[in-house]
């Protein structure tokens, strides 16, 4: 009895206090108009104390609701302050709101330079107020936003406005603006400006930008040069602006200035990775940046892991030779010890990158690798285990392409993603084959409430190997899954089939789908529950008939970069040596 009535003191103690209305809102009002009221007047934590009290809420409660109604073009209205009661006064406000003002024909005085007339006609056109709207002063002020913000798509980027003038009819119930705008002259554009005291080649520059010398002014391509610079990532800071009239040429087109803040040029930086499922392993990364002066970044790479080890470097240059296009280079020496093989390579590899839009792309290029590998393989003719050392070389063909419909890189409330990988190969050494390798993701975000406190996310992922057979296709090329990134409650590559020594035995084709239910807990945390499903084929279609399932619990951690995710999951269909669980630490969500 006593541990409840704390219990209930303590509830008492952590529930705010119920907030209730300034001053009660009467009166013969429609539901929308008297809940804008009702936000206009606002709240207050506890009633008053007093009739004086009352009065002085019921007055100010006054002056907000008519500012409000005549905001909404209710330019009769009266509101009168009310106190009722002694012993516990209430404040209220009878409203009358009369007739509501309507919107008679805008008018546009042009304050000479006038536009070209057919500027000047569609300008009009999307002006946005028609004769018999309401006469909302929002409405009024953001048509005249529209008619600056029209002029400056046309080239009138000086445009600018002179104060409005409106007329209040109180015998027809009408308003009438008269917006007066300065458009200003016509923009020309020059080249550009480079005003930055780092190491960027002005030249590079100037050719990112999508004009040529005396088109017309547009900010969409302005905001593009500038998004160009963004996508870089070696600048802290990018602004992009057009300069003002007196620094216009001789032929009175204006430059564009670009200023850059570039980023410390090295920077070292070491991270450490954890998870039951594939081990640990600790990297460390130098990055170079603007080595070349346009905007190049170069990382060098060392990784000691349980499962890849590597000693790389890689090159990225933006924009190469085309804005959009990305030029990646990369070699590395690798050491791949998993459970189905190992491999120590040499790696090298070019690609070209054109992105699509802002957060889409599609790449192509070529992969050559040279190593040896060891190999634990099913020979499916004889159904019998065996192992064999080989040399290879597998000279691959690269194209993919992303596109993202989501809203966030890291942390996805709605939209979807959709990958697809295909990759022609040609393998000599020790062995000679040919094959396709394509994969392909789709992810889906659905928000459950309109504030998507709530997500339901949805994963599927298909892969198949054309034209290959399970023991001439190179081990790391086959398909396997389990683990952090695919099913939940296995270790990496727990999901295959194994042979009689527990070695995983890698597939010809895959299958994998999760759905994810998210839910938001207070500002900072999310509590997740999911199922993933998997399954390996050795066949060139995913066969279903082996499906492993896994399911757990999760926890998020938002950080302004992105959450911070922890999963505890659990296999449902367990093979032999399987764990009882595993957990994932990662940056990120699981997809």
């Amino acid at each position: 009895m006593r541990l409840g009535l704390i219990a209930a003191l303590l509830g008492a103690l952590a529930s705010p206090a119920l907030a209730e209305p300034k001053a009660q809102i009467r009166g013969e009002i429609d539901a929308a108009l008297r809940a804008q009221l009702a936000r206009a007047v606002g709240e207050v934590d506890d009633a008053p104390a007093n009739r004086f009290e009352a009065r002085r809420r019921a007055r100010s409660s006054v002056e907000l609701a008519q500012a409000l109604l005549r905001s909404e073009g209710y330019y009769q209205a009266t509101v009168e302050d009310v106190v009722e009661g002694e012993d516990t006064p209430v404040a209220a406000i009878n409203v009358i709101p009369g007739p509501r003002f309507l919107i008679s024909r805008p008018v546009i005085d042009w304050i000479a330079p006038a536009p070209a007339p057919e500027v000047e006609t569609a300008v009009n056109g999307e002006l946005g107020l028609n004769v018999g709207d309401p006469g909302r002063a929002v409405d009024v002020i953001a048509a005249e936003g529209r008619i600056v913000a029209g002029l400056t798509r046309r080239g009138y980027a000086d445009a600018k406005t002179e104060p409005r003038r409106v007329v209040v009819d109180h015998a027809g119930f009408t308003v009438q603006p008269t917006y007066k705008i300065v458009s200003g002259l016509l923009v020309r554009l020059d080249g550009v400006k480079l005003d930055t005291e780092g190491s960027t080649n002005p030249n590079w520059v100037a050719g990112l930008a999508p004009w040529r010398e005396g088109d017309t002014f547009d900010p969409d391509k302005v905001a593009e040069l500038e998004r160009r610079l963004l996508d870089t990532g070696v600048y802290d800071g990018v602004g992009v602006a057009l300069a003002p009239a007196d620094q216009a040429n001789a032929d009175g087109n204006r430059p564009v200035i670009v200023s850059l803040n570039d980023r410390p040029r090295r920077i070292l930086e070491a991270g450490a990775s954890f998870s039951t499922a594939e081990g640990s392993g600790v990297d460390v990364i130098w990055t170079w940046f603007n080595h070349y002066n346009r905007a190049d970044t170069i990382k060098f790479q060392a990784r000691a892991a349980n499962i890849d080890s590597r000693l790389g470097v890689d090159l990225s240059l933006p924009h190469w030779r085309h804005p959009g296009q990305t030029l990646k280079l990369s070699v590395a020496a690798v050491n791949e010890d998993t459970d189905a093989y190992t491999r120590t390579a040499f790696t090298t590899s070019a690609d070209l990158q054109q992105r699509i839009g802002r957060t889409s792309y599609y790449s192509y290029g070529l992969g050559l690798d040279a190593g040896r590998y060891y190999e634990n393989r099913y020979d499916p003719v004889t159904q019998l285990p065996l192992s064999f050392d080989r040399d290879l070389v597998i000279l691959t063909g690269r194209g993919s392409a992303y596109l993202d419909q989501s809203n966030d890189p890291l942390n996805p409330t709605r939209g979807y993603r959709v990958t697809l990988n295909v990759q022609p190969t040609a393998v000599a050494g020790e062995d000679t084959v040919l094959f396709l390798r394509a994969e392909t993701q789709g992810t889906m975000y659905v928000p459950i409430e309109k504030d998507a406190h709530t997500v339901l996310a949805g994963r599927i992922r298909i892969g198949s190997i054309i034209g290959g057979q399970e023991l001439t296709v190179p081990s790391d090329r086959l398909f396997y899954s389990g683990g952090g990134g695919s099913v939940r409650g296995y270790e990496y590559q727990g999901v295959n089939p194994r042979l009689p020594d527990n070695t995983p035995r890698g597939g010809l084709s895959l299958f994998e789908g999760s759905i994810e239910v998210r839910r938001d807990i207070g500002e900072s945390w999310q509590a997740v529950a999911f199922v993933d499903a998997g399954a390996i084929g050795f066949q060139e279609t995913p066969n279903l008939t082996n499906m492993r399932y896994g399911a757990g619990v999760g926890a998020r951690f938002k950080l302004p970069f992105g959450p911070v995710r922890a999963d505890l999951a659990f296999p449902l269909s367990p093979q032999e040596g399987d764990s009882k669980f595993q957990i994932y630490i990662s940056i990120g969500q699981a997809f």
